[in-house]
């Protein structure tokens, strides 16, 4: 068997190690003209570093990555809501990761090719369409600069991984249109400094209209004694309605956004300051799209962004394309006819993914924010006599559960067995 990925993410790669675990071949058809490393922060939920160290790839990552420690949610002002130990310090078996998204993806291409190939990573290819008939698929690239064809290529299935702006999913949902704008505009960038806390926590700060994430993402300048640090800044606007989408990675400006955080000077950090001192910031849209009711058309089938593009809302969006990328390798092992094994994972992950986006959209993961923003009159001395400890632990566990992390519930073992 042959298998077609259109995307070089972390969700392609992820499903070439998989697929080559699983004994079949794969190729992954990246659009840009090289994989560079790129980007800013991300997180590794407990059961996406399950996976990842059943490949085999979690010590390269444990070198570059932070250990999360805890979860903190703070106030606008610094008040401290509700906190929480993450990883290996909340009794999971796997540790929880904050990482720098571009050394996670060349981590995983550097697996990729040390154990499919070189030519398993192929740069330059734009999926332009595909065809498919009873034995096989037929996928046409075209060079993403001049839209020149670059190859034409068969397999025995197509697995579209190619992001919320899917060339894949937009054949299968052509009437579909753009992806669905929050009214949030994210900034984001990174920015060295002194640690702050115990320099392994990640906090949440803000209420429904105003945001901010951040968190340390790299062992090495840990090991200097510094911490360089990954941060969001979101804003809700709710007149800003649509997005200029041919514009996705766009350069920010800092006085576009800073000056709404001008307050926000805590005694254990300096969010404006933070926010100031970082080389670049990017802007980008929150956005998602809404749940479809398939995903596999024969042998074409859609994973991670292309899939289920969901708000960045409890550092979820990785994690599923990770889980997408194991339950696929899986299926496609154990049944001897493609579609029928991509119904099979279709029918394992498209109602839970479904159901995260929806609790995205809802902040459900930072539910509480909002709870203490409605609760609470300003500058409240004891957060507890609006909120209580039940209410705060019951979001959490809530999220968990239907995330796939719970702790009570999550399977001790990886989601594909080894095939050796």
């Amino acid at each position: 068997m042959r298998v077609l990925i259109a995307g070089g993410g972390i969700g392609g790669l992820t499903t070439a190690l998989s697929l080559h675990e699983a004994g079949i071949d794969a190729v992954v058809y990246e659009s840009t003209s090289e994989l560079r490393e790129l980007g800013v922060g991300i997180n590794l939920l407990p059961h996406a570093v399950r996976e990842l160290s059943a490949l085999g790839v979690q010590p390269v990552l444990a070198s570059t990555a932070i250990e999360t420690r805890e979860l903190a949610y703070y106030t606008a002002y610094g008040r401290l809501i509700w906190r929480e130990p993450r990883g290996l310090d909340a009794g999971y078996r796997w540790p929880q990761y904050s990482i720098h998204r571009g050394r996670l993806l060349m981590s995983l291409a550097r697996a990729v090719q040390a154990r499919l190939g070189e030519a398993a990573i192929r740069t330059g290819h734009r999926l332009a369409h595909v065809e498919q008939d009873d034995d096989g698929v037929t996928a046409h690239f075209v060079d993403l600069a001049t839209g020149a064809p670059v190859a034409r290529e068969r397999g025995d299935a197509l697995i579209g991984a190619d992001g919320i702006h899917s060339k894949t999913r937009a054949a299968l949902y052509p009437e579909e249109g753009p992806p669905r704008f929050s009214g949030i505009t994210m900034w984001r960038g990174v920015t060295e400094q002194a640690p702050f806390l115990d320099g392994r926590t990640m906090i949440v700060a803000g209420n429904w209209h105003i945001r901010a994430v951040v968190y340390p993402i790299s062992r090495e300048a840990a090991a200097r004694g510094r911490s360089l640090i990954n941060w969001v800044a979101e804003i809700r606007d709710e007149s800003k309605t649509n997005w200029r989408w041919d514009d996705w990675h766009r350069a920010g400006r800092k006085d576009d956004f800073v000056p709404a955080f001008r307050d926000w000077r805590f005694d254990w950090l300096d969010v404006p300051r933070l926010f100031r001192e970082s080389e670049r910031v990017f802007e980008f849209p929150m956005a998602d799209r809404d749940p479809v009711p398939r995903w596999s058309f024969g042998r074409v089938t859609l994973l991670g962004d292309a899939a289920h593009p969901m708000y960045p809302s409890g550092s979820n969006g990785a994690a599923q394309a990770i889980l997408d990328a194991r339950t696929l390798a899986h299926a496609l092992r154990a049944q001897p006819k493609v579609p029928d094994a991509l119904r099979a994972y279709e029918t394992e992950r498209l109602e839970p993914t479904a159901e995260i986006v929806r609790l995205n959209r809802e902040f459900a993961a930072e539910h509480v924010l909002r709870l203490v923003d409605e609760r609470c009159p300003p500058g409240c001395e004891n957060i507890s006599d609006y909120v209580s400890f039940e209410e705060m632990a019951d979001v959490s566990r809530r999220y968990k559960r239907v995330a796939g992390f719970d702790i009570d519930a999550m399977d001790e073992r990886p989601s594909q067995p080894e095939n050796r």
